[in-house]
């Protein structure tokens, strides 16, 4: 397939961007003829083709997978993490064209896709070193003469689904550990962001990474998802993306009882204490709200300002917001990319109308602005109540809300009303504030006093409807592994001498 100009002039090494499916380290044609042109959001240019796998063909992986198996489990873990440090140095050296494919599929700017490749290089190069500390443990006997103890053993083959807002970082936080516990994966990505992952399926095979290990599938996303549910081979199954797609998972993995982790929705709560300089909050609010334009599980979704703070705190809001600069992610000193497709933004304008028809004041947000179809100006609304769509709902939109509360009873119990708990940001000096509130809310995951909370060694993930299971930290390997236990008996009885 035929590569287009943007690309062409821009990549240093054009065989990072293909136009195929990877499956058992062959770059795979479908054999039904559909494929699906894939566009970039801030000008509606296709960049490129991907093809539609067939359900064998999916199948093929598997088998693919599974053949394997067997040898890269065998690997000495040290073994494996030689494999995995390639691959991350590839990646580093590589990092300028991978952001500008990013930033072509995805809308994203330059600089936040520089930004992303670095982190997800970082999951490629923790979990190297952290598959080398998969230990098991002894376990002091009960039984005479007998040695009782623990292995840890690759669960299988795993089933990677990622979303299309972070179409590198949220594969390799995945894959890296998936493949360091000794497991192969079948990569789905999101249809809107499949170069990304076909750019890493290049970048493992010069690692080194043999065929089988790491496959990238393609196609209808709800078909593919559902054979890969059924597909008893597949052991365990990784989601990032919405909670109603997740329920959906779940059911249909419940037939062959898959180890499932996901990371859902979220509805982060910002919290701002009385105490706070409200300048100091109102701009860290600005930059938790409209990273990657909103479209970010951990974007601030409602933001809570004490009363006797909340006018100021709306001025200097204001002021920040109005500074960011919408635009082209590959132009310079832009803030905010497009949104993913025509109806991200459809979405975007309900939810502000639903808001100012239940009483919401638009402060501001000019759509004659935008400079797109697939843009959409920063919204700041104030007055937002519990029965809008904006406080219901992870809007996934550059559209902030604000609210006023009174005290710290009333605010947890404001910032709990959500059925997701992935993230929270709490802004406040207040040590007897900060310990309540990391106590009292009902969230995976609460950062104090700072926007940026994640990386390689963080358990990242959330509870009630946000997700199963942690991504990072020193757990994010024991997704894809299974506690073996052993008793050893007829062993006689030691004495000392």
């Amino acid at each position: 397939m035929k590569l287009s100009k943007t690309l062409s002039a821009r990549l240093d090494d054009p065989r990072l961007f293909r136009q195929y499916a990877y499956v058992n380290g062959k770059w795979t044609h479908g054999e039904g003829g559909r494929e699906e042109a894939v566009f970039d959001p801030a000008t509606g240019e296709a960049i490129g083709h991907i093809p539609w796998l067939e359900a064998h063909q999916i199948r093929e992986a598997v088998d693919a997978a599974e053949a394997a198996f067997v040898h890269w489990r065998a690997l000495r873990a040290d073994e494996r993490c030689e494999r995995l440090l390639a691959w991350y140095d590839l990646l580093q050296a590589n990092r300028e064209d991978l952001a500008t494919i990013m930033t072509l599929e995805q809308g994203k700017p330059l600089p936040d896709a520089r930004g992303e490749v670095e982190y997800g290089a970082s999951f490629v190069r923790w979990f190297a070193e952290e598959g080398k500390r998969t230990f098991g443990e002894t376990i002091p006997s009960h039984i005479p003469n007998a040695a009782l103890g623990t292995l840890k053993e690759p669960v299988g083959i795993a089933a990677l689904i990622t979303p299309w807002n972070f179409p590198l970082a949220m594969i390799t936080r995945k894959a890296a550990a998936a493949m360091a516990a000794g497991c192969p994966v079948i990569v789905k990505p999101a249809g809107e962001t499949p170069f990304s992952a076909l750019a890493l399926a290049e970048l493992a095979e010069r690692a080194g990474i043999p065929a089988g290990i790491f496959n990238v599938v393609l196609g209808d996303a709800p078909e593919v998802s559902k054979l890969l549910c059924a597909e008893e081979r597949i052991k365990a199954l990784s989601f990032t993306g919405s909670t109603r797609v997740g329920r959906l998972l779940i059911d249909q993995s419940a037939g062959t009882v898959k180890r499932l982790s996901m990371e859902l929705g979220g509805n982060a709560p910002f919290i701002v204490g009385p105490d706070m300089d409200p300048k100091e909050a109102a701009f860290a609010a600005v930059a938790a709200k409209f990273q990657t334009a909103g479209q970010d599980c951990l974007a601030a979704n409602r933001i809570l300002v004490h009363e006797s703070i909340h006018d100021e705190f709306v001025e200097h809001f204001v002021e920040r917001m109005a500074a960011l600069t919408v635009g082209n992610g590959l132009e310079s000193e832009i803030d905010l990319g497009p949104l993913i497709h025509r109806q991200a933004v459809d979405k975007a304008a309900a939810i502000v109308d639903d808001a100012i028809s239940r009483g919401a004041t638009l402060v501001a947000g000019d759509q004659g602005q935008a400079p797109g179809p697939n843009f959409f100006m920063p919204v700041l609304l104030t007055g937002v109540t519990r029965e809008m769509q904006v406080w219901r709902e992870e809007n996934f939109a550059p559209v902030a809300g604000v609210t006023a509360y009174s005290d710290d009873d009333q605010v947890i119990e404001m910032a709990n009303d959500t059925e997701y708990g992935l993230a929270a940001y709490v802004y406040t000096h207040d040590i007897r504030r900060i310990w309540k509130m990391l106590r009292a809310l009902e969230f995976g995951m609460v950062s104090v006093n700072s926007v940026k909370m994640t990386g390689p060694p963080v358990p990242f993930g959330g509870v009630k409807q946000s997700g199963l299971g942690r991504e990072g930290g020193i757990t994010g390997i024991d997704e894809y592994l299974e506690t073996k236990y052993y008793c050893l008996g007829g062993l006689g009885s030691v004495s000392g001498s």
